[in-house]
């Protein structure tokens, strides 16, 4: 998963980040808000861990940004030297999902980020192997198929395949996918991820036969929508 870390003590930042390394995932830090929130709004992320200080910008206001957005899904801790019960009331009522104090204690605040993303992304821990449509997906093996037909796909284009059918609907950006699928930061244009897209798009047939549409995001990078879903949402919203 990729997480974003705010933080102004670098020594908290690079222990928060290197507890999250450990657990498998990738991190983007700022000690700056507002910089965080530019950077959050050509950017996806899985979870932000914030503190209440910021250069610019608070944590507060970082959330209240997202949260005005529509990022209800995200999750976010606050991550703070102020442990007193009033911090923590008023972080939970500007919707941060969990408040811990700093500094963290690596086990504990693993498993805290692993239970807020199982709760929010179901379909990206609940087995290792899932279902959308026609397709079928096995992590253990990393093998699609399609209808029963395995597909051939190598290991960078399982990845990305698993990557959009476990967020259908959501917009993932470039960095974003660089980081999940290439595991590291998106730092310079390039057209890898435009060229593995189109050639995904070809060898599990995602058209309008399998329910399934791999659309380009202006500005930002892609998103896999599942066109019976979409009709079941325009029906309900002319009834």
């Amino acid at each position: 998963m990729r997480i974003a870390i705010l933080q102004r003590d670098p020594v908290q930042s690079q222990s928060i980040e290197q507890t999250l390394q450990q657990a498998g995932h990738t991190c983007a830090t700022f000690d700056d808000g507002l910089s965080m929130s530019k950077a959050l709004a050509r950017s996806t992320v899985d979870l932000l861990v914030l503190d209440w200080n910021g250069m610019r910008l608070s944590g507060i206001d970082v959330l209240k940004s997202v949260r005005a957005v529509g990022g209800d899904r995200m999750p976010v801790v606050f991550a703070s030297h102020d442990c007193s019960e009033a911090a923590a009331v008023r972080a939970f009522a500007a919707g941060a999902d969990d408040y811990v104090p700093l500094p963290v204690r690596p086990a504990e605040f693993r498993e805290r980020v692993a239970a807020l993303l199982r709760r929010a992304y179901p379909d990206r821990h609940s087995v290792a192997s899932f279902d959308a449509g026609p397709y079928h997906f096995d992590a253990h093996r990393q093998l699609v198929t399609l209808r029963g037909v395995p597909v051939q796909l190598s290991g960078t284009q399982y990845r990305l395949a698993s990557l959009f059918f476990a967020n259908i609907g959501r917009v993932l950006s470039r960095d974003h996918i660089f980081a999940m699928v290439w595991g590291r930061e998106f730092r310079e244009f390039t057209r890898t991820i435009d060229s593995h897209v189109s050639r995904l798009r070809l060898l599990l047939e995602i058209d309008q036969d399998n329910g399934f549409r791999l659309q380009p995001v202006y500005k930002s990078g892609y998103r896999l929508l599942s066109l019976h879903q979409a009709e079941a949402e325009i029906e309900k919203a002319a009834a």
